[in-house]
């Protein structure tokens, strides 16, 4: 790890400011992604920006909607009443997606910018890597590509969106509130990240003098059932290899309500509007479950190594929503 230096923010307009005076500055919140990148060589920032003193630590329910501080952690999301209660598949994403010490750590702003874990991302001496060097050529295509995402990808890059909360916060139209230096903005979870098809070397709209200060997630229908399944190669914590979040409103077995959001899959948390479409206003049955499926993985853009993922991200899907709905035939 080379030197750098650091400097602590003491409220967010100085932290945006510090980072609007040097383009190559990075911030430090838990650390979970941004040491380890920095211990590989990926990531050599010359100054890290101290923001775990800010006043983002929050979660509070105003309404029909909770806002949660980007600097509170995935520990304390997990254990807010308001998420037990009205958001099952977000405290379910949360315990699925780290350890306890990790989740103690990480915060939610981190977890929504970490980084991929693609091995070729992550290895310096891997040349051939548009999301570090534009225009270089990804290795992944052509190697092995077990974790590698089938949705928003292209010949430029594959690589994984690895978040378990992301996938959840899409499906619930969460937004993100930003600061930068002029003004504030808010963002649609689900217009926040770019697909690796579209720009390998960005993964989001977020502009480096800007930062998340709070993710607002809106609370479904008090009727509403909702869950998350992360499929996996071993219990313990690892990333998914599918993952599904899944939210429904049934009434006299018909769905009026469907959100879905799939992870493992995409370079990005994916939004899956196909499912959504064929969910809506049809009857509780396997067989809805399973065209919704079948929907959702139908543009799949798959290599040597990924080609399992499709079968295995319908499988998923249809096996949560009978969980969330209690159908199984």
């Amino acid at each position: 790890m080379r030197t750098f230096d650091y400097v602590r923010a003491t409220d967010t307009q100085e932290a945006v400011r510090l980072l609007a005076d040097d383009p190559a500055a990075s911030c430090l919140a838990g650390g979970t992604t941004q040491l380890d990148l920095m211990k590989d060589g990926i990531l050599e920032p010359p100054r890290l920006i101290d923001i775990t003193r800010l006043p983002l630590h929050g979660i509070e329910r105003r309404g029909e909607s909770l806002h949660v501080g980007a600097l509170a952690t995935m520990e304390e999301l997990a254990a807010e009443p308001t998420v037990a209660e009205r958001l099952p598949v977000v405290r379910e994403s949360l315990l699925l997606g780290a350890s306890v010490q990790l989740r103690n750590m990480a915060t939610i702003g981190g977890n929504l910018l970490q980084r991929t874990r693609c091995r070729y991302f992550r290895d310096p001496g891997v040349a051939e890597c548009n999301k570090r060097s534009p225009g270089s050529g990804c290795a992944a295509v052509m190697g092995a590509a077990r974790m590698h995402a089938v949705l928003g990808v292209s010949e430029r890059c594959i690589a994984l969106h690895a978040s378990d909360l992301a996938v959840a916060l899409v499906s619930l139209d969460a937004l993100v509130h930003i600061q930068g230096p002029t003004q504030r903005r808010t963002v649609p979870l689900t217009e926040f990240y770019i697909t690796a098809a579209e720009s390998p070397e960005r993964e989001n709209v977020l502009d480096h003098a800007e930062l998340i200060t709070e993710v607002e997630i809106p609370l479904p229908p008090p009727t509403a059932r909702s869950g998350y399944l992360k499929v996996r190669d071993r219990v313990s914590y690892e990333f998914a290899l599918t993952s599904a979040a899944v939210l429904l409103v049934i009434d006299g077995g018909t769905i009026r309500q469907a959100r879905v959001g799939l992870g493992g899959v995409g370079s990005k948390p994916w939004r899956a509007y196909e499912a959504e479409h064929v969910l809506t206003g049809a009857p509780v049955t396997t067989a809805t479950f399973l065209d919704a499926a079948e929907a959702t993985m139908r543009d799949a853009w798959t290599v040597p190594g990924t080609e399992f993922k499709v079968p295995l991200a319908r499988r998923t899907l249809v096996r949560e929503l009978q969980t969330v709905s209690g159908v199984t035939s």
